[in-house]
């Protein structure tokens, strides 16, 4: 099976690359194109977005291993021995068998086909694939967390 994507826009941001991989949220813009702007009517009034792209920067060795040891913890002071290997399914980790990512930002504003957002992690240029406005649905209230996730969150619940 062959699956054919288009994007419908892409990712703006000031930050450099090295700034999006050490802070994971940044300020920017989703400039959808202008074959697209109808399918933006009805999203303003959304606080949030889900936004959905193609990581087009990956190494090759990154597109599809099946697991992986959850690295951005070394940013926490976890040496790499203390790190477990997971399967991607689990992580949020770029390494993915499809090079798809998906992040929750918040909408500050809409000029047009010009979202400006806040809490992006994905660098200037990543091409995006969808937007989906977030709704109450989405929320679980009851929910659980693996050992190893509880393990390394910090007192947010956050790794």
């Amino acid at each position: 099976m062959v699956i054919n994507l288009r994007p419908v826009g892409i990712v703006k941001t000031a930050a450099g690359d090295d700034e999006v991989k050490e802070k994971g949220s940044v300020e920017g813009e989703l400039e959808i194109y202008p074959e697209f702007a109808e399918a933006l009517d009805g999203i303003d009034g959304y606080s949030h977005l889900f936004v959905i792209v193609y990581f087009d920067r990956l190494r090759p060795e990154q597109i599809g291993p099946l697991q992986v040891k959850p690295r951005g913890l070394l940013k926490k002071g976890f040496k790499p021995e203390e790190l477990p290997l997971l399967g991607v399914f689990a992580l949020d980790s770029p390494t993915r068998p499809n090079p798809i990512g998906l992040s929750l930002v918040r909408l500050t504003k809409r000029e047009g086909c010009a979202l400006s957002v806040t809490g992006l992690d994905f660098f200037n240029g990543t091409p995006i694939l969808d937007i989906k406005g977030y709704r109450p649905q989405y929320r679980a209230d009851d929910y659980s967390l693996p050992g190893w996730y509880r393990r390394f969150a910090d007192e947010k619940g956050h790794i």
